[in-house]
């Protein structure tokens, strides 16, 4: 496996662990009990998304994974913005995850350009 497939992928589960940890301090009010386990759904499919990308048997394939890892992780944004606007949890640690959530969210859209771009090898995508 590529270092740098290798290094994201690793990445993205370090993201979602860190939601988890989150999630699991979150106070326990209706809004907190609502996003959290959206929040872990979103940040879980991000990583098993990517990781299924990985996998992809052809670059249609990788390209649509990541489109999916990309909106999970978008999503993932949207529940961390809103702990952070309503003070809920830990805010400088959702403040963090943001700023992750919008790096791969980055890489992800690059990723899916370069892939679009590149030709396809023996059926496979080389990554």
């Amino acid at each position: 496996m590529n270092p740098k497939t290798k290094a994201l992928q690793e990445r993205t589960h370090r993201f979602f662990i860190r939601v988890l940890s989150l999630c699991e301090r979150l106070p326990n009010t209706d809004a907190a009990k609502s996003i959290g386990p959206q929040l872990i759904d979103s940040a879980g499919s991000t990583d098993s998304n990517y990781r299924a990308a990985c996998r992809g048997r052809s670059k249609r394939e990788f390209i649509a994974k990541l489109g999916l890892a990309t909106e999970e992780a978008d999503e993932a944004k949207g529940w961390l913005n809103a702990l952070v606007a309503r003070g809920l949890g830990d805010v400088a640690e959702a403040r963090v995850l943001l700023k992750e959530a919008d790096e791969l969210i980055s890489i992800f859209v690059k990723s899916q350009i370069t892939a679009k771009r590149s030709p396809e090898r023996n059926g496979r995508l080389r990554r």
